[in-house]
């Protein structure tokens, strides 16, 4: 048995369970069987195919690297051969083909230690090799061969020399020997002392006129190989097989700084995430990222502490300070809420600067990803500015939608599991969360409640109708409602708005996303920006029904480069249209299924057209209930103006409502449980929400939604 390198828990080798992929193998076996699945190896890209590349993993054994296991396309990977790559073994077939999965961290330092896997063993890259992982104590033999300790009767311990001692002295003249002995070692000590004491002042006077300068950390480019003097905050703190890690944010940016004790120990364990500290060392570049090998380093405290917080803090107030940019269009219920506008810009800015993890969580629709991409597109500029590292931005920004729309409990406990297991193995801060097309409903509150827990900040960009209670609890709310603003504003409005104030060189890339999140009527203004950008109408719409597409599969994936190449890339202008054509192909086939199967009803002078999703759609086929009802809905306005018209989507459980905004299902809800008070019906969501109800009181809980509704509409 022998303890982790990590966490040092006893573990049978170098490493626990627990942290058997924190670790980075070398590999130095001779067989593919030699190699244990799960773990992450160094390789070099061998060559590449239409289906994957083939790494080497070590000299003798080649793995394929299936483009499907890629997090990207295969032909955006930046690789070339003979390129130092990391991936995960994923298995050994009996063939002996080696199946090899991604690896998010592409660079060295982001894993927490490394050990060589010879096939037979593990052991760190200095050991000998030995089963134990440790040095061999051989050397420590031979030269105290002479040297002995006993003890006498008592259990004291008694030290003896091979020697006979001075002239063979008798034990009483070795006493009075050593008495004069005393005498002249006390003056030859004060003498030493003396001499100590010049000494220390000499090297005092040395010390100070070699302490460094201090820098700023986005100079350091300039300065490798200088020795520079860093002040800041320490962001993040790792411990890997060999040094510490500590992440270094000053005013300007931040920086690796490497500390060595010795291997796997942990180099100043004062000093933590959070301290403001005072650091000395040699700038290096090593694999053409920055990193200062650290010399000294103290946490401050006192005056220092003071004076390097009010430096981080004035600073940081003022790059998180949003410029001053126009907003799209001119439109007035933006121009409301445009304070809102530039603090979520700020909170995001901010969040950025104090190398805190930005989560976008946007609803899985059109709009959703509009809003959301908006917003990546501006965040992961500056994270990289801000980070030395070249893959910061795969740990200091992330995008994930909301298959159900809402931030709920599941959502919450996913993220929260996430954020603090990145705090225990990376020491990374809470994150900050922005809540996009979701978030303002009660449906969100518990998810929120959890973040409110811990700490965890966010802030809100949506249009739907909120629930006050809800709104309150976020840091930062942008949404017209709360400030009494009009209705025709989408999440794809306010995200580009957003986006363009927390980084203005994106502006012009954004400037089509507003008109893009419109199904039916985009405002003229933005049409107008659209085509100034490039986009024509018909572009705009091909975009449009592309996006939703390709959000209805795998909702819960970010599909990062194919929602960058649909929205973003000109030159694949000819993907949006293929796409857009399936989706059109699909939409129109089951609007023609559903179409003789609508019911028509009235009530109070409301015209209720409503469809049974479950007799006659095709389920888990696309397009979802929501894109399809919002087509059915505009379909039948569009045939007949005039009157209050509704149109319901009924399942086995619940009730969709579309209404154009005027049905608020929580104002509707009390009438509808008196109307049928054993189907247990209850409102989720706000305007054109759904009911949910009992399966076996379906029938009565239709007519109390229909009834509840029409009497809402005639108030």
């Amino acid at each position: 048995m022998g303890n982790c390198v990590i966490c040092g828990a006893s573990a049978d080798g170098q490493i626990c369970d627990s942290h058997e992929q924190d670790v980075l193998f070398e590999f130095e076996g001779n067989r593919p069987d030699e190699l244990t699945p799960g773990r992450y190896y160094r390789g070099t890209v061998d060559g590449f195919a239409e289906f994957g590349v083939f790494i080497d993993v070590g000299d003798n054994v080649t793995g394929l690297l299936h483009k499907s296991e890629l997090d990207r396309r295969l032909d955006s990977l930046d690789w070339d051969a003979g390129d130092t790559v990391f991936v995960e073994v994923i298995g050994v077939r009996d063939n002996g083909n080696v199946d090899l999965g991604w690896s998010i961290r592409q660079s060295e330092r982001e894993f927490r230690g490394n050990l060589v896997d010879d096939g037979q063993r593990t052991y760190v890259p200095d050991d000998d090799g030995s089963s134990s992982g440790g040095r061999s104590n051989d050397d420590d033999d031979g030269d105290d061969a002479e040297n002995t300790a006993t003890t006498d009767g008592s259990g004291s311990t008694v030290h003896e020399t091979g020697s006979t001692g001075a002239a063979g002295a008798t034990p009483d003249e070795g006493s009075a020997g050593a008495d004069e002995g005393d005498e002249e070692s006390a003056a030859e000590d004060e003498e030493s002392a003396a001499e100590d004491e010049e000494s220390v002042t000499e090297d005092e006077e040395q010390s100070a006129s070699d302490t460094p300068g201090r820098v700023s950390v986005d100079s350091l480019s300039d300065r490798v190989g200088d020795r520079v003097r860093i002040e800041g905050e320490v962001v993040g703190a790792s411990q890997t097989a060999g040094p510490t890690v500590f992440e270094v944010r000053d005013e300007t940016a931040v920086v690796d700084c490497a500390a060595f004790k010795e291997a796997g120990v942990r180099a100043y364990p004062e000093v933590d995430t959070g301290d403001l500290v005072r650091l000395d060392g040699e700038v290096e570049l090593r694999n053409n990222e920055l990193q200062v090998e650290t010399e000294h380093l103290e946490a401050l405290t006192g005056e220092d502490e003071a004076t390097v917080s009010d430096r981080l803090d004035a600073a940081l107030a003022s790059e998180a300070e949003p410029a001053d940019v126009d907003l799209f269009g001119d439109d007035p219920a933006v121009e409301t809420i445009e304070a809102e506008i530039r603090e979520a810009a700020s909170v995001i800015r901010r969040a950025v600067m104090e190398s805190r993890p930005v989560i976008v969580r946007h609803n899985a629709t059109a709009e959703g990803y509009a809003a959301g991409a908006a917003l990546e597109r501006s965040v992961l500029p500056l994270v990289r500015d801000e980070h030395a590292r070249s893959d910061a931005q795969y740990h200091y920004f992330d995008r994930r939608p909301l298959e159900d729309g809402f931030y709920d409990m599941e959502d919450a406990t996913k993220d929260v599991t996430t954020m603090l297991d990145n705090r225990e193995r990376h020491d990374e801060k809470l994150p900050l969360f922005v809540l996009v097309d979701a978030g303002s409903t009660l449906e969100s509150s518990d998810g929120l409640d959890l973040l409110d827990v811990y700490g965890a900040p966010h802030a809100v960009v949506d249009t739907h109708y909120p629930d006050e209670a809800v709104v309150e609890t976020a840091d930062v709310v942008v949404n017209p409602h709360v400030d009494g603003a009009g209705d025709d504003v989408t999440a794809g409005v306010l995200g580009a708005n957003v986006a363009a104030h927390v980084n203005p060189e994106v502006r012009d890339d954004v400037a089509h996303l507003p008109a893009v999140s419109y199904w039916w009527g985009a405002p003229e203004t933005y049409v107008d920006l659209a085509e100034e950008a490039g986009y024509d109408e018909d572009h705009v719409t091909a975009l449009r029904e592309a996006v939703a597409l390709e959000a209805y599969y795998q909702s819960y994936e970010d599909k990062r480069e194919l929602i960058t190449d649909l929205l973003f890339e000109h030159e694949k202008r000819d993907l949006a249209e293929h796409v857009s054509e399936q989706f059109r192909t699909k939409l129109e086939d089951e609007l023609d299924t559903v179409e003789p199967n609508l019911t028509i009803r009235g009530a109070n002078g409301v015209t209720f057209t409503i469809l049974d999703t479950d007799a006659y759609t095709h389920r888990f086929d696309f397009p979802p209930e929501s894109v399809l009802l919002d087509a059915v809905h505009h379909r039948e306005m569009a045939g007949r103006p005039g009157g209050p018209n509704v149109t319901l989507g009924i399942a086995t459980d619940e009730i969709h409502v579309r209404s154009g905004g005027e049905v608020n299902v929580r104002d509707v809800v009390d009438d509808a449980q008196e109307y049928a008070p054993e189907a247990g019906i209850t409102a989720v969501g706000t305007r054109d929400g759904k009911f949910d109800f009992l399966a076996g009181e379906r029938d009565a809980a239709l007519d109390a939604v229909v009834e509840s509704v029409s009497e809402h509409l005639n108030h």
